[in-house]
């Protein structure tokens, strides 16, 4: 038996708790085997309805044991495209998400997906990379098959920071992929440049999942939903997007 004999979940308002399944894992490897499974059927699921299938990943440390189980499925990966979730605005690789992605998923065993990377050496430019990103999803003729979500302890989800600049405009726009200025964000870091998934380009994805490990996390998200507001708590979109319902998989 993979989940905690105590369900720990988080004290969800009722409206919030109808878009929102919470699913608590004893450890990482139960968590990542069942998160990267409920992924891939997704996956398949798509297959078999288009004869394609479209993957966005979320960049960070947390995803990366889920999209290794994941890499090692028996999946048809040149009929999978992979895009990104989001992406930091910079020369420098090792704060990418792109090269994450690769070492994480692609070079685990998914190397013949096809992989389109937010940012080209043409492209290191925010808008020009999010208005690009845009038509990419708009032109790729499938919804998102699955959508791979993380959380920061300052609630951010994606490139969706509280207290950036462009945030408000973010949640309202029309357009899947936007610039965000995330200076003074303390949780941007060096990379306050960003390209992030809206909540436009969300809500037509057939699977929605949220990743988190650890009891601070947790708490962040359990904090998040008592806030109820995107603003203050962005990972609210994640779960109040209309959509699909947002699995949450959670692991100490």
């Amino acid at each position: 038996m993979n989940s905690l004999p105590a369900n720990p979940a988080p004290k969800i308002a009722p409206e919030h708790a109808a878009r929102c399944i919470f699913l608590p894992y004893a450890d990482t490897d139960a968590w990542a085997a069942a998160a990267g499974g409920a992924i891939g059927a997704a996956l398949q699921l798509a297959l078999a309805s288009h004869g394609r299938a479209l993957l966005l990943v979320s960049g960070g440390s947390t995803p990366a044991p889920v999209l290794g189980v994941l890499a090692r499925l028996p999946l048809p990966w040149p009929k999978i495209s992979i895009g990104l979730v989001d992406e930091r605005v910079t020369e420098d690789s090792a704060g990418r998400n792109d090269v994450l992605t690769r070492r994480t998923l692609l070079d685990q065993g998914a190397q013949a997906a096809i992989f389109h990377p937010l940012l080209t050496d043409a492209t290191l430019d925010a808008e020009v990379a999010a208005r690009a990103a845009s038509a990419w999803l708009d032109a790729i003729g499938i919804p998102p098959s699955a959508v791979i979500l993380g959380m920061g302890d300052d609630t951010h989800t994606a490139s969706l920071f509280p207290g950036s600049h462009d945030l408000a405009a973010a949640l309202t726009t029309a357009r899947p992929y936007v610039a965000i200025d995330a200076t003074g964000c303390a949780v941007a870091g060096a990379y306050p440049q960003r390209v992030s998934l809206t909540p436009a380009g969300l809500a037509p994805a057939r699977k929605r999942v949220l990743l988190l490990r650890g009891q601070d996390k947790l708490a962040a998200f359990e904090r998040a939903l008592a806030l109820g507001d995107a603003h203050q708590a962005p990972v609210c979109v994640a779960c109040d997007t209309p959509g699909a319902t947002l699995e949450v998989y959670w692991a100490p």
